[in-house]
């Protein structure tokens, strides 16, 4: 199948309140556990490379191709988007590369060079057919900066939108990078208010950190793209452990990787169960 262009993936996701799931390829075997989960929820993917996970293979190219190779492949849509760039550079390479979608994350950034910034990222993109999702508000947590009093403002994520252009908005409204607790308290009043606000659907990071009721209540209240990392990787990490603890003299990966990416493959059909999107990719 093609690759997905997310925007109206996103749109049906919004208008009928349910999540898209986003959630991260560091190993091949990751992005093979993404789709086979979303084929068996019969649920439109995004398969997300993070900029962490480009220092970690030493570069965009290797890890790209292998996964809009699994997304070419799918039976579903697949959207392959680059998350938490820094670097402008960086999307400029996963544009030529074919990615449909990538995230500028410039909040680190004074507002007005934010907003600057993101905006000629926009232009770059939409004139290569490309979505864009940026983040206003910080939702930190990898390396501290995450304050519990960090929110984002309706009127001002109003304004962002209207200054930049961009086809999504990450908020932060109680959730945090990294979380190894399903305990995370998200303002779901201020989720409301800014989807009422703003045009252009929401984007929540840190949800690894959100227990399965309120990641089923978040997107009916307006959440749209629904970020899960960490959550995952425990699945994952959980299962090669339990192989070694059972056969301490395995050598060959294969006996223990493959029970781990079956087990990030049911995880990821469940999750995209709890977020109301099984069945939806034949809508699209």
């Amino acid at each position: 199948m093609p690759l997905a262009d997310p925007r109206p993936i996103l749109a049906a996701a919004r208008s009928g309140r349910y999540g898209v799931g986003a959630f991260n390829t560091t190993l091949l075997e990751h992005g093979e556990a993404l789709v086979a989960g979303a084929e068996a929820a019969g649920a439109p993917l995004i398969m997300q490379v993070s900029e962490n996970a480009v220092r970690y293979h030493g570069g965009l190219r290797p890890i790209a191709l292998a996964t809009l190779a699994l997304a070419e492949a799918a039976t579903v849509p697949v959207v392959v988007h680059l998350d938490h760039a820094e670097d402008v550079d960086l999307v400029h390479q996963a544009v030529d590369l074919g990615f449909t979608s990538v995230m500028y994350d410039g909040s680190k950034l004074p507002d007005d060079e934010n907003r600057a910034t993101t905006r000629r990222v926009v232009e770059h993109c939409h004139a290569n057919g490309v979505a864009v999702e940026a983040e206003l508000g910080e939702v930190g947590g990898k390396d501290g900066v995450h304050a519990p009093g960090v929110r984002t403002d309706p009127q001002d994520a109003r304004r962002f939108c209207a200054d930049t252009g961009v086809d999504s908005l990450a908020v932060a409204v109680g959730t945090s990078h990294a979380m190894a607790s399903r305990d995370a308290v998200v303002d779901l009043d201020l989720v409301a208010a800014i989807a009422e606000a703003v045009p252009v659907p929401l984007v929540l990071h840190g949800s690894s950190g959100v227990d399965d009721a309120t990641l089923s209540t978040v997107v009916t209240r307006g959440m749209t793209k629904v970020n899960i990392a960490t959550h995952l990787n425990k699945v994952f990490t959980r299962a090669v452990r339990e192989r070694l603890d059972a056969d301490p003299k395995v050598m060959d990966a294969r006996k223990y990787v493959a029970p781990a990416r079956d087990a990030m493959a049911a995880e990821v059909e469940r999750l995209l169960g709890v977020l109301g999107a099984r069945g939806t990719a034949a809508r699209l």
